[in-house]
């Protein structure tokens, strides 16, 4: 590590994001004896959700405290952490140049840009701020929680039906609401109802708590559909505004021919179309829960050592010829 011109630091690597792929790619990076920064805006996605799931040895983490582990390891190791919202990188002399948004610049050989997604949510009064609690998506992360009890599906999609018969695997009492969502074809009624899912049509208007709790949700016409757990599609969009700036574009994401959502296209090791950036996470793949960010940071960690040690040899092997 350097001391440059305006107190900027040159790295090996700067880490945008301090989730799991961001930390996870910093203790690599770390354990490989590479000057690392974790840059951290401390908005993690799950920041909501009470528990960690399908995490091996770690279920039941609240994400706060797996958090703090990883960053707890990524300094014992020699990494540095620091608060800080990258609003742009450049590249200059071989090297990124990160603009912060408050505070002096940081220069780095290498970046791995970690920095998740956005949960867009339907615009149903009260949904948000249930999210990540009892308004769910992901039945592999919440399914078991919420197992046995009363389930609605809103459905803004296409895609609702499928998604009613996969949290059926949890529940036998589940309902799917049409809020936004075409009704079902006469096939998708009968994969339905042989499962036992009621389908209710009309708009929600919004939900309703007892105690504290979600007890049900409030149709437009004043129905109301008792249910304990409410599973909506958001759309996933990438937070990939730093990498626009080096020229990195997220592009759209389709399920089943529907758009979901965006992301950043990458090799499987993380490597984006410009050299020296990689990426890893919810940024990339939209699908990954904290355990596969995780492996995917470890991942492109490995490579991005793997770069620099080749570097370094060139170097050497040019120093050690001299001049001529």
């Amino acid at each position: 590590m350097a001391a440059h011109a305006r107190d900027e630091r040159q790295y090996d690597v700067v880490v945008i994001g301090g989730g799991a792929a961001g930390l996870s790619g910093a203790l690599t990076l770390a354990r490989a004896r590479r000057s690392v920064l974790v840059l951290d805006d401390g908005r993690p996605r799950n920041a909501t959700a009470e528990r960690t799931h399908n995490f091996l040895s770690r279920d039941g983490t609240p994400p706060a405290e797996l958090l703090a582990a990883g960053r707890a390891e990524v300094t014992a190791h020699g990494g540095e952490i620091a608060p800080g919202v990258a609003v742009a990188a450049e590249r200059r002399a071989g090297c990124f140049r990160v603009s912060l948004e408050s505070g002096p610049p940081v220069t780095a050989r290498r970046l791995l840009v970690a920095t998740g997604l956005v949960d867009e949510l339907p615009d149903v009064p009260g949904l948000a701020e249930r999210w990540g609690r009892d308004v769910l998506h992901c039945p592999y992360c919440h399914g078991w929680e919420v197992r046995d009890r009363a389930i609605g599906v809103l459905a803004t999609g296409p895609l609702a039906a499928r998604q009613a018969l996969m949290w059926r695997q949890w529940s036998a009492d589940v309902t799917l609401l049409l809020h936004l969502s075409p009704e079902p074809g006469a096939e998708e009624y009968e994969r339905l109802a042989a499962r036992g899912v009621c389908v209710v049509p009309g708009p929600a208007a919004g939900l309703e708590a007892v105690d504290g709790r979600l007890a049900g949700v409030r149709l437009a016409d004043g129905r109301r559909v008792p249910c304990q757990a409410l599973v909506v599609e958001p759309r996933f969009t990438a937070r990939a505004g730093v990498l626009a700036s080096l020229g990195v574009a997220a592009e759209e994401e389709r399920s089943a021919g529907e758009v979901v959502g965006s992301s950043v296209p990458a090799a499987p090791s993380g490597a984006t179309d410009v050299p020296g950036v990689w990426v890893a996470g919810n940024v990339t793949s939209l699908s990954d829960q904290v355990i596969g960010a995780a492996a995917a940071g470890v991942q492109a960690a490995q490579e991005i050592n793997s770069d620099l040690v080749d570097e370094d040899t060139r170097q050497a092997v040019a120093a050690r010829r001299g001049p001529g």
